[in-house]
């Protein structure tokens, strides 16, 4: 991704204002107003042919004209005039230009006559058909909004003018305050992507809202929304939840949304909290940034009605939270310090006469409860009790740090006499909502965001101790069906590529006849009680619906009878129908298993999609499913069956015993496994996975392909989510030390403070092209938390010791033409060449053309290391203190 030159948008000394008027209603008009209301501090340049003066300030006729620079242009001007004013700006020296006007996108020429005439010049463009920018700490407001947004901590990103201004509507009246407002408009150039990893290392923002309706580039924008959620809360509506919402979402935006489960899947995989209405947001937001991820939600509730408490635990349970089992330590202490008829369970009722002091015991005890993750404290009026009073006890534990560790939640029901309360509360420092359903809520904010934040820091590599495969084998089979041409595989054929992935799979044997299916049942029926006769044709998909399938054979007669039959059936269903065969196997019956679904399907946006759920021929009916982005590895496999309902009862009830959860979860990451290394294939079916005490067993499988993408080598580029590149590691000698050699990992950013320690400040000065003493998380994430695709970084490991000695790192451009290279050594290991050769073995195999890097003039060792290994050097022709180093490259096969 790139966010080159979109900080001159953010933080501009100076403002062009195109198409600024002194009419009245003109939309000119108000957004010169509005920049003059806010009070922008900079040069303000009014452009605009009909005007001698706009505001009070010279207009301009053209962006020639401008007296200097503008860090910053504002375009309010007709459609086709937009192109030509990108060019002169360009030509200026403008980087960055927000496009309020309309009608761009719906003529593709013209939008692309704007982009080709930004991009000689790096000119970052925000819109068109945008509201505008307001960035309160540089006292912006470049926006036709009806109001100024008040400075706060809050980046808000809409793809929606008009959610934007309701929301900022909606934060003047809440006193919620903003440090960036951004209208993205139709993200013709800078996208949500981009202003995800921008926003990531902004130190005035401390948490990030979204409204979007669809996602472009979603590599981008998961690699990006990965970055920033591992240092800063990201709350988002995604809109078109329902076929018809989503439909005029495409109207709106002229983009595909995406099915809306896999839409969620992708978000919490990004680590980012999705809820479904404005009035949630900023709530959200705000439970979200109290506290840090939690390992698990159990949540407890302390209260002195238990009606409340009943009233909480249902919304807990609607919103899919889990109630805390209380310790019998804890139950035991309370015993002893509660009355003889408080509730003895979760909800804990300290009954209404409850004075401040039980409250604090009741709450000081169950914080100390290892099995209690999150805590609901209640309190509804009464006239035993003051709620005044139970607030301040509340109030002093928090303010003593008694209840610092984990996350409480108030909740003081009532109007007038919760009122006092609630104020003691929230200046204590403690989240407090109204009603019990809304508590119950934010708990499930903590539990959604959590799971969320889990999933973020996921990097499945596909080893080998996870999933065994046999790629030559899965391979051969897919080109020997590509070779005749057809896109579905057969029963023995799919099974034969499952096998391969280690997913275990019945003995089959092909009869060509229903005489040959007789000789093969004798030989089964050997070894097996019953036997299973299916059908196979290259013209069939779903066998079960032309009768394909006779179970319950007990003898070969029976077998051939069972091949007749289906030969019949399948010719009085279509006359011209081919039969290829029969597939002859034992019959799998395990006791207490159950049939479960594991396929794989394609989303116009985000491509692959592993589906796991309840199988069986009801599975359409029974509609027990969840989805998940591919790669998986154990954990976030075993994440998806949770999601599911038949997840539970996999975990064993009553007298069932549990299913092999490892077996499953192993299943589902082979079948990941084998979408990433082979993109030819579309869709696959797993139905039913047979799972029990045992294990799992595939007793059918429907694999599609696309014939002409066989030979396309994986991994697959069709995934949201790239997967970890281990093919790219390797050990080194150089000067007598094993290196090893891999693609930088999120949790290599621990390893970074060592590394930073044992590197010249004047190294650092020169890598980073500026002195630093040091470096902020947010940094260190936004190094280490990459895409894999546009970005690419190489750490080299001391073999012996795991010490991190060096990072290599490329940058592709959005054309994924050219890369900006960095490189730090080690400062004592310098010298020997570590890093580079991988590094331009790489950028050839990615398919880049060449590669640059920017360098400071003093920095000799880099220009004479540079020289060495052919780069040309020339000066920067706006900075004479740097040279730019560029290196031609020839290409080899492109990787993935």
């Amino acid at each position: 991704m790139s966010i080159r030159n979109l900080h001159h948008a953010l933080d501009p000394t100076s403002l062009a204002i195109i198409g600024a008027s002194d009419r009245d209603g003109s939309l000119g008009r108000v957004v010169i107003e509005n920049v003059i209301r806010a009070g922008f501090e900079g040069e303000i340049w009014p452009i605009n042919p009909k005007h001698d003066q706009v505001a009070g300030h010279r207009c301009y006729r053209r962006v020639a004209d401008v007296p200097g620079v503008p860090d910053l242009a504002v375009i309010v001007t007709p459609p086709q005039t937009v192109p030509a004013l990108i060019h002169d700006l360009g030509i200026r020296g403008t980087r960055a230009a927000v496009i309020i006007t309309a009608g761009i996108s719906a003529d593709q020429d013209l939008r692309q006559a704007m982009l080709d005439a930004a991009k000689p010049f790096l000119l970052r463009i925000i819109g068109p058909n945008t509201v505008g920018l307001i960035v309160p700490s540089a006292k912006l407001n470049a926006s036709f909004a009806h109001l100024q947004a008040q400075p706060g901590g809050i980046a808000l990103l809409s793809q929606s003018g008009a959610i934007a201004t309701s929301l900022i509507d909606w934060a003047a009246d809440n006193d919620v305050g903003f440090s960036k407002v951004v209208s993205l408009g139709d993200m013709a150039d800078a996208d949500a992507g981009d202003f995800l990893d921008l926003l990531a290392g902004d130190p005035e923002t401390h948490a990030i809202v979204m409204y979007l309706e669809a996602i472009s580039n979603p590599r981008k924008f998961l690699s990006a929304a990965r970055a920033a959620a591992r240092v800063k809360p990201i709350v988002a509506i995604k809109a078109g939840r329902h076929a018809e919402a989503a439909k005029a979402a495409a109207t709106h935006t002229g983009a595909l949304s995406g099915a809306d489960r896999v839409v969620d899947a992708a978000l919490r995989r990004a680590g980012i909290l999705r809820i479904e209405g404005l009035g949630e947001l900023f709530d959200a937001t705000e439970t979200i940034a109290r506290f840090p991820p939690l390992e698990h939600s159990r949540v407890a509730i302390v209260t002195n009605g238990g009606g409340a408490g009943v009233l909480a635990v249902d919304r807990l349970i609607d919103f899919g939270c889990a109630l805390a089992d209380l310790s019998p330590e804890t139950v035991g202490t309370l015993d002893r310090n509660l009355p003889a008829n408080w509730s003895r369970a979760n909800p804990v009722d300290i009954i209404g006469d409850a004075p401040p002091h039980r409250y604090k015991t009741a709450v000081e005890t169950i914080v100390r409860d290892v099995g209690v993750d999150i805590l609901i404290v209640m309190n509804c009026p009464t006239g035993l009790a003051s709620p005044v009073d139970a607030a301040h006890a509340i109030a002093s534990l928090a303010q003593s740090g008694t209840i610092s560790g984990k996350p409480v939640l108030t909740c003081w029901l009532g109007g007038r006499t919760a009122r006092e309360g609630r104020t003691l509360l929230q200046q204590a420092g403690l989240a407090n909502y109204d009603t019990p359903s809304d508590v119950a809520l934010a708990a499930s904010y903590l539990a959604k965001w959590s799971k969320a934040q889990q999933a973020l820091v996921r990097v499945p590599e596909g080893r080998d101790d996870e999933v065994h495969c046999n790629r030559d084998l899965g391979r051969s089979v897919l080109q020997r069906v590509a070779a005749e041409g057809r896109r579905m595989l057969n029963e023995p054929e799919a099974k034969a590529v499952l096998a391969a992935y280690g997913i275990p799979v019945p003995q089959t044997i092909i009869a060509t006849s229903p005489k040959e299916a007789e000789a093969i049942a004798g030989l089964l029926l050997a070894g097996a009680p019953k036997l299973v006769v299916k059908l196979i044709s290259k013209s069939i998909t779903h066998k079960s619906d032309v009768g394909g399938v006779v179970l319950d054979i007990l003898s070969p007669v029976a077998a051939r009878e069972a091949a007749e039959a289906i030969v019949a059936r399948l010719k009085a269903h279509d006359p011209i129908a081919v039969v290829d065969g029969f597939a002859v196997q034992p019959m799998i019956e395990r006791k207490h298993a159950w049939e479960l679904l594991l396929g794989v399907t394609r989303d116009p946006i985000f491509g692959p999609v592993v589906l796991f759920g309840s199988g069986g021929v009801s599975v359409e009916v029974v509609a027990d499913t969840a989805v998940a982005l591919p790669p998986l590895d154990a954990v976030l496999a075993g994440d998806l069956i949770d999601e599911t309902r038949v997840g539970k009862l996999l975990a064993g009830f009553r007298n069932e015993p549990a299913a092999d959860r490892a077996a499953i979860c192993k299943a589902l990451t082979a079948l990941s496994q084998l979408i990433v290394d082979f993109p030819c294939v579309l869709s696959m079916d797993i139905n039913p996975l047979v799972a029990s005490a045992e294990g799992v067993i595939a007793l059918d499988g429907r694999i599609e392909i696309n014939p002409r993408a066989v030979t396309r080598p994986g991994p697959n580029r069709d995934l949201a989510i790239r997967p970890y590149p281990s093919e790219w590691q390797k050990q080194v000698t150089l000067a007598e030390r094993r290196y090893h050699l891999r693609p930088i990992r999120p949790a290599d950013a621990a390893l970074y403070p060592d590394f930073l320690a044992k590197t010249s400040p004047a190294d650092i000065r020169f890598r980073f092209l500026s002195s630093r003493k040091r470096f902020q998380d947010q940094m260190l994430v936004r190094l280490t938390q990459i895409d894999y695709e546009r970005e690419m970084a190489f750490v080299a490991l001391d073999s012996e010791t795991g010490e991190l000695v060096g990072i290599s790192r490329l940058y592709a451009d959005p054309d994924h033409e050219v890369a900006e290279y960095g490189l730090l050594i080690r400062t004592d290991l310098q010298g020997h060449g570590l890093g580079w050769a991988y590094l331009r073995e790489y950028a050839s195999a990615d398919g880049l053309k060449r590669i640059e890097g920017l360098i400071l003039g003093d920095n000799a060792k880099m220009l004479k290391l540079c020289r060495e290994f052919g780069f040309s050097i020339s000066t920067h022709p706006g900075d004479a203190t740097l040279r730019i180093a560029t290196l031609a490259l020839q290409s080899q096969a492109s990787v993935s």
